[in-house]
């Protein structure tokens, strides 16, 4: 009986900002080509794999605040995937003063 070999899973590098209208966030998959790169978005998370021959890269989020999924962008170059999904309704919060 043989063994099926099994890659390892690692969590990429994520990089994750927003302003008061759009998430933007940055996923490092290096080694990986853009036809292995898979992406997903719903109104609260965020998914993303990239297959390399030797591991996988894999990380899902849950969103702090709700997108419109629907008007997400992607690019992916060098190794790098940049997304922005526009939020739903523009974040307001009120300034605390720290003492």
């Amino acid at each position: 009986m043989t063994k099926k070999k099994t890659k390892p899973s690692l969590t990429p590098y994520v990089c994750f900002d927003h302003d008061l209208e759009n998430y933007y966030i940055q996923v490092e998959l290096p080694g990986v080509k853009k036809e292995d790169v898979e992406l997903s978005v719903s109104e609260q998370s965020f998914c993303v794999t990239g297959t390399r021959e030797d591991i996988d890269l894999i990380a899902c989020y849950y969103l702090a605040h709700p997108v419109n999924e629907d008007k997400a962008k992607a690019k992916y170059e060098n190794g790098l995937l940049h997304v922005i999904i526009p939020l739903k309704k523009p974040v307001k919060g009120k300034k605390i003063s720290i003492e």
